[in-house]
């Protein structure tokens, strides 16, 4: 493909240098830079993707996209490759790939989910109301990437997955035939322009609550990103027949942020106030969930396997968008009532016990407080719950989830979760001093265990018939990471191995303490 075709989709660039030669392919990485290829050049926290250019070059580059201006870099050969500054070079990044790929969004009608908590699994229940409505979807979200019958495993610690991924996920998708895609969108995915030249065509919010003020800097900051998927509806491609529409929590604080965005249409749900979409009976039972939700055109009523006021809010998200998307009230409960679980979201582990034993992926302040508040309803005895905060992430929530804890579980087991860099033990010092102002006493219901699995386990030998244990913060993950490297782990197998009297040792020694 030629440079110009390649980059005539890129939203602004401030200066064309050199020739236009054939690209072979795209690199953010200069160490992944082969022959032909076009290095695209992106400014970051410790290293300066423009220090690289020259390795880029001499590995084949025949071309560069990269925010400073020529005379910035005056040791470079300039005339002997084409050059692009742009304004921002992740978006260019983004856009490029989308370019690379054939602008596959532009081919389906795209339904991106934002929020703090929920995102996973209200994708999940909108991608199978899609399905159930007999159309041909795919779906990126945290756990998975799904494509025709394919999963993909999309990663350790994945969210937003970087452009050539996603791009790469999309065109996959166009190839099967699909007509529909469903994204998790997160808010470094959008700050990052991770989501850059996917079109969307209908953005949901699930909540927007304390959550990356590590990477944001301030709450204000962190709503603005999640604003950005609403914003971008109406700057993008519109596609025949395909009107742009925004579906808003009225619950929720981001109502007043997201409301006065301008889209063609605003759907909006509710569990108790004026919304189009509605919940008028909840029944909760053991095994399964019974709803009546009005709709715009009449009552719809429907079952589900997943449990909480919580996930009746996600229900809530998903329905909104399947009635934004005019797709049938019977495709809605079937889909609903066809999704048994979302892997580590509030997933029940068996071994023959006579308590409950839960792994949940809950790693925010609401979300640790929606899952205790739900299992407090599913317990006839007490609720235990082990969780950890993780390093290099916002400090003020150890805080705020310690205080939670303390407050709505019986007794509060703090661990290991991706400590990082960090010291554990002052981490974990942090949510036991705030659970201990809840009420909570170190050695009779708070209990410090730095070994997660070690963890797990203490809590299982504590729970008697009757009571809920149940492990949150990291749910699906497949590993944890202690310094800089990610050693395996998952919780469910931790859990099932604690439920036998054994632990999960997959973490070295020394990192364990």
């Amino acid at each position: 493909m030629r440079l110009s075709e390649l980059t005539a989709y890129l939203p602004a660039i401030s200066h064309r240098l050199g020739p236009d030669p054939e690209v072979g392919g795209i690199a953010a990485d200069s160490r992944q830079v082969r022959p032909g290829d076009l290095f695209v050049a992106i400014p970051g926290v410790s290293l300066d993707g423009h220090a690289y250019i020259p390795q880029a070059l001499a590995a084949g580059a025949v071309a560069v996209v990269g925010e400073r201006a020529p005379q910035e870099m005056p040791d470079l050969p300039w005339g002997t490759f084409a050059y692009l500054q742009v304004p921002d070079a992740r978006q260019a990044w983004g856009w490029l790939c989308a370019a690379w790929e054939g602008l596959s969004g532009r081919r389906m009608t795209l339904i991106g989910v934002t929020g703090t908590d929920g995102k996973t699994t209200t994708v999940t229940l909108i991608y199978a109301i899609l399905r159930a409505a007999g159309l041909n979807a795919g779906l990126v979200s945290t756990v998975a990437a799904r494509i025709g019958e394919e999963e993909v495993d999309t990663g350790f610690h994945t969210t937003t997955p970087d452009p050539p991924d996603l791009q790469r996920y999309l065109a996959r998708m166009v190839q099967t035939g699909a007509t529909h895609a469903v994204l998790e969108v997160t808010s470094h995915g959008l700050a990052q322009h991770r989501v850059a030249g996917c079109d969307f065509d209908v953005a949901v919010i699930t909540n927007i609550t304390h959550e990356h003020l590590d990477f944001h800097g301030s709450l204000e900051a962190y709503r603005r990103a999640k604003a950005m998927l609403f914003e971008g509806l109406s700057r993008s491609f519109r596609k025949p027949g395909v009107p742009k529409i925004a579906v808003l929590n009225r619950d929720d604080s981001s109502y007043d942020l997201l409301r006065p965005i301008s889209a063609d249409r605003h759907l909006t749900y509710s569990l108790s106030g004026q919304a189009d979409v509605t919940v008028r009976e909840v029944r909760y039972g053991p095994d399964v969930t019974r709803l009546t939700l009005n709709l715009p055109d009449g009552p719809v009523e429907m079952t589900t396997s997943l449990v909480g006021a919580y996930n009746v809010s996600n229900i809530l998200a998903a329905t909104a968008a399947a009635v934004a998307l005019n797709l049938p009230a019977e495709a809605i409960a079937r889909g609903i009532a066809a999704v048994r679980g979302v892997p580590g979201r509030m997933e029940r582990i068996d071994e023959g016990q006579d308590f409950l034993a839960i792994v949940d992926f809950a790693h925010t302040p609401n979300a640790l407080q929606q899952a205790l508040r739900t299992v407090r309803e599913m317990a006839s005895g007490r609720v235990i719950v082990v969780f950890g905060c993780a390093g290099l992430r916002d400090r003020e929530k150890r805080t705020l989830m310690g205080r939670i804890a303390g407050e709505l579980a019986d007794v509060v087991i703090l661990t290991a979760e991706d400590p990082r860099t960090e010291n554990l033990e002052e981490i974990m010092a942090i949510s036991a001093a705030a659970a201990q102002e809840a009420g909570k006493r170190e050695g009779v219901d708070l209990f410090r265990v730095p070994d997660r699995g070690e963890a797990i386990l203490q809590a299982c030998q504590m729970a008697r018939a009757g009571d809920v244990v149940i492990a949150c913060g990291k749910g699906h993950e497949l590993s944890m990471c202690f310094g800089t490297i990610e050693y395996p782990w998952d919780d469910r197998e931790a859990m099932r191995r604690a439920l036998h009297g054994q632990t999960l040792d997959t973490l070295p020694t020394a990192c364990r303490r």
